[in-house]
């Protein structure tokens, strides 16, 4: 078995991921005067939600394995949705940021588009 200093360590870095991702997306929000989830988010929220699911395992604690399972599909959807958006954007050359067919709430912009800025969706 894991020592617990070992494991609480462990278990520590799944939560610094975690909080992590919520301060890239108070940064992004700031930088861009309103509230957006980068892609980053997402790619936090995975790593540590993984972290953390090993380290529930590991406590053999069955509320945490469930709470982190069920999360780490929901980050796994939402990047799948963005991946769809991105390879979208590249399929179609009028696409670009802010052109009457781009087709990107304002929200997403930032994990979508180069230069994200406000968009007219069609």
């Amino acid at each position: 078995m894991v020592s617990e200093p070992l494991l609480l360590g462990f278990g520590l870095i799944g939560q610094l991921l975690f909080t992590g991702r919520f301060i890239i997306q108070w940064l992004s929000s700031e930088r861009h005067g309103r509230s957006v989830i980068p892609a980053a988010f997402w790619h936090l929220s995975i790593s540590g939600a993984i972290v953390l699911l090993i380290y529930a395992v590991l406590r053999h604690d069955p509320v945490f394995v469930l709470g982190q399972s069920t999360g780490l599909l929901i980050y796994l959807r939402n990047l799948q949705f963005i991946s769809r958006q991105r390879e979208a954007k590249l399929a179609d050359p009028t696409s670009a940021p802010g052109s009457a067919t781009c087709g990107v709430a304002d929200g997403d912009c930032a994990s979508v588009c180069s230069r994200p800025q406000p968009h007219r969706v069609a």
